[in-house]
């Protein structure tokens, strides 16, 4: 790690610090390298099931492995199961009897066909359901599954065929009731942001476990992305491209949504080094503060079970995404 401006030292001893363990754990991981079974790894890992975030979302678990509603995992937005489980994986927690609990209520929401649906399937007929949608949705809940360990679980891998089966391999991606709102206002024919999310999801995959079928869909999937150059899928009424511009402004935790950031590490996570990446690459450069760190532009405090940072405050989880990204790049 040189001090070259964009990588300083004091920044990732920053990042290294004690107080936030999930971040000093990925930091050891993903930017220095370090194996699991290095001590300090490990004593960050141990260090993440008793942090703030952590200890806050699991006291808000029900006995029963839910939060808030045991027919609902989504509503209310934010503090319902899935979304604990999603954060809590971006967090590096650790597999436990209650989070196992937590995914075996998730399980109860699959479908027969292996795409998951946010409401208790009230009857046979429910759960024979074949409905395709929601894209973001399976991504989130299959990034969730591998990180706790259950991507060889049939279960995942029903969703697994799932996904690959409704992909559309005619124009890529996955379609989505609420995506495009104006056809005409975008590139893409099905769910840009969408599609991001299962993109990520594959991208944590060991590249070993991926299917022909997976490393065929993350091929034409990068494609696409690198055509609207990371942040550029809207059109303009003259059929020009236009930023995203919420995309500029970095968040975390992210759900459904996204950012140009997180979308840059996963391109980078799956080695995908190309000059249509260069914009993006220049805007998460420009957003470094002098101090060498990043600001926290986005969020969802006052709706979570607990606050993640403050927003326009320098950002710990930015700044560790913005240098991965950085590190992959360079």
């Amino acid at each position: 790690m040189t001090d070259s401006g964009t990588l300083r030292v004091d920044t990732m001893d920053w990042l290294l610090e004690g107080e936030n363990p999930s971040v000093r754990y990925w930091a050891l991981r993903d930017l220095l390298g370090l194996n699991e079974g290095v001590s300090e790894v490990l004593e960050a890992k141990l260090e993440i099931m008793n942090s703030r975030p952590v200890a806050s979302i699991l006291r808000a678990q029900n006995p029963a492995g839910y939060w808030v509603h045991e027919e609902d995992m989504y509503l209310p937005k934010y503090t319902a199961t899935t979304h604990q489980l999603l954060q809590l994986a971006e967090m590096g927690a650790t597999r436990t009897p209650m989070i196992e609990k937590a995914i075996e209520q998730v399980y109860r929401f699959q479908r027969n066909s292996g795409h998951f649906l946010t409401e208790l399937p009230k009857s046979e007929k429910g759960r024979d359901s074949v409905v395709k949608d929601g894209c973001c949705f399976d991504g989130n809940i299959l990034l969730y599954l591998n990180h706790f360990g259950y991507l060889e679980d049939p279960r995942t891998q029903k969703l697994l065929a799932f996904i690959y089966d409704y992909y559309d391999d005619v124009n890529t991606g996955w379609r989505c009731r609420a995506y495009p709102i104006n056809p005409d206002a975008v590139f893409p024919v099905n769910c840009y942001m969408g599609s991001t999310k299962i993109l990520k999801a594959f991208s944590m995959i060991p590249p070993e476990k991926r299917s022909q079928r997976m490393r065929e869909i993350i091929a034409r999937e990068t494609e696409k992305i690198l055509e609207n150059r990371v942040y550029k899928y809207l059109r303009t009424p003259d059929g020009t491209r236009k930023d995203k511009y919420g995309w500029k402004r970095f968040g975390f935790p992210l759900f459904y949504q996204s950012d140009l950031l997180e979308i840059m590490m996963t391109l980078t996570r799956l080695r995908v080094h190309d000059d249509r990446m260069s914009d993006a690459v220049n805007i998460i450069k420009e957003t470094q503060q002098k101090d060498g760190k990043w600001l926290l532009k986005d969020g969802f405090n006052g709706k979570m079970w607990t606050d993640i940072e403050e927003k326009n405050k320098p950002s710990k989880w930015i700044t560790l995404r913005a240098m991965y990204v950085l590190v992959q790049w360079e």
